[in-house]
This record gives C-alpha cells, structure tokens and sequence, in this order.
C-alpha cells in the first residue's frame, strides 16, 4: 500500500472516529444533553421514532426519484449548512412539535450533502449502490450499545446491513417505491431508524434545554450536519479504495495507520 492510499485511510479513520455528536454539541454550547433529556415530555421518544422514520422515507424516495450525477457542487457547501441552519432555527424555536416538519428538511438537506461527497470521491449517484450507500451513512452516525469502538463498528455494521442493502435494491430496481409498505423496505427503513434515531434524541434533547431558542437551533443543525458530513467522507473514502483494490469490503485494519 503507497504512503497516499496509507494517509487516505488514516483521514477516514481519523473521520470515523471523531467523538459524537452528543459531545461536539456538548462543547460548542457547554451544556450537558443529559439535562435535556430530562426536560423533555412524556412519550418523546415515540414522537422522535414515527418523525424519524417518516423522515427517512422521504429521504429514501428522494434518493430513488430525484438524485443523479448532476449538478453536483462541492461537498460541506455554505448553501447546505445554511439551510440547515435555517430548519434548526425552526426547531429551536417551537421545540419537539416543529419536530415533524424541521426533520425530514433536515434529512434531505443533509442526504444531498453526503451525495456531493460521494459524487467527489468517484460515486456516480444516478446508480442505486450509489444511493442506497448515500443512506447507508445515517447508519453510521449512531453507535448503538454493542459497539465496542468506532472502527469495529464500522465494519461490523457494513457488514450487518448488507442483507437489508441488498434485499431493497433489488425490490426498488424490480418494483420501484410504488409498495411501500414492503417489508425490504420496512427492514431497511428500521434499521436505519435505530441508530439514525439516536443522534436525532440527541438534537432534540440539546434543544430543549432552556434559552437554546432559534440561534441555539441553527448552531445545532450546523454541528448535525457537520457530524454526517464527516461520516459520510470517512464511508466513500473507504468506498473508493474498496473500488481501487476490487474488494467488495475493504479488509485492512485502520489501526496500522498510526
């Protein structure tokens, strides 16, 4: 392996392994989240699952239906973060009820964002893969309990969610989105949702924190948005070399790049 293709991993590694979005919204405010959560109401939690799975749906849709190889601009663009900005600002604003509306703006905004990204590392957006490996970056956004660090995680999740991966590609290419109500795409969706939902209670509970407001919000989205950009860099860095070399999953460990 040459010293460019050793520093192209350590940059993803290094992506991959930055702290969590709980901690970056910690330090850039100086709160603790978990005063948050405590102030949110009864049955928050089942509001934050149907927005975010809601929210994903449309993503999904987007992504089949709209996205494609043109007119991609540079990735981690002023326009994305300002839109998203903008939705925070809703959301800090009128709190969990603008939830269902601030969200799956959020979602897409974010969506393009990571395509822009895979579009500069040699992605071609108009295929499927391509799209469904946009999505696939949600996944990687929200560490569930069982992980024992980033870089494991991962792997180990790429690994997990090839069946639900491949399983809607190959429902959507033969049936399209029409039947929604599949179960590839309930599983597909579902997955997504249970680790995508763990960042989105994190929004959600930094914003409900007193004095937060619509500034507050807009800050929020900009360090959400930031958040799975470099997720999203860190997956089709992978991706890329994973090309190069003609693995379907790149086996090197990371930790050989120190």
């Amino acid at each position: 392996m040459s010293q460019n293709e050793l520093v192209d991993l350590q940059y993803a590694k290094e992506l991959l392994e930055n702290p969590g979005l709980a901690a970056r919204i910690t330090d850039a405010l100086g709160i603790a989240i978990d005063k948050g959560f405590e102030l949110l109401p009864a049955q928050w939690s089942d509001v934050v699952q149907q927005a975010t799975k809601e929210s994903l749906r449309k993503a999904l849709e987007f992504a089949v239906m709209t996205m494609d190889d043109r007119s991609r601009v540079s990735s981690g663009s002023f326009l994305h973060k300002m839109l998203a900005a903008t939705s925070g600002a809703v959301g800090g604003a009128f709190g969990l009820p603008a939830l269902t509306v601030e969200l799956p703006v959020s979602t897409i905004i974010m969506l393009r964002s990571i395509a822009d990204i895979a579009w500069s590392e040699g992605e071609k957006i108009k295929t499927l893969e391509a799209k469904l490996a946009c999505l696939e970056v949600f996944v990687l956004g929200g560490k569930s309990p069982g992980d024992d660090s980033t870089e494991t995680g991962y792997f180990v999740m790429r690994a997990a969610f090839a069946r639900e991966v491949s399983e809607v590609a190959k429902y959507i290419a033969e049936k399209g989105l029409a039947e929604e109500g599949a179960p590839a795409i309930a599983r597909f969706i579902t997955t997504i949702t249970s680790r995508f939902g763990v960042n989105v209670s994190e929004k959600i509970a930094a914003q409900a924190v007193p004095l937060i407001g619509a500034a507050g919000g807009a800050l929020i989205n900009t360090i959400f948005v930031d958040h799975f950009q470099d997720m999203g860099r860190g997956h089709f860095i992978i991706r890329r070399r994973e090309r190069v070399t003609g693995l379907t999953r790149l086996n090197v460990n990371t930790r050989n790049c120190d």
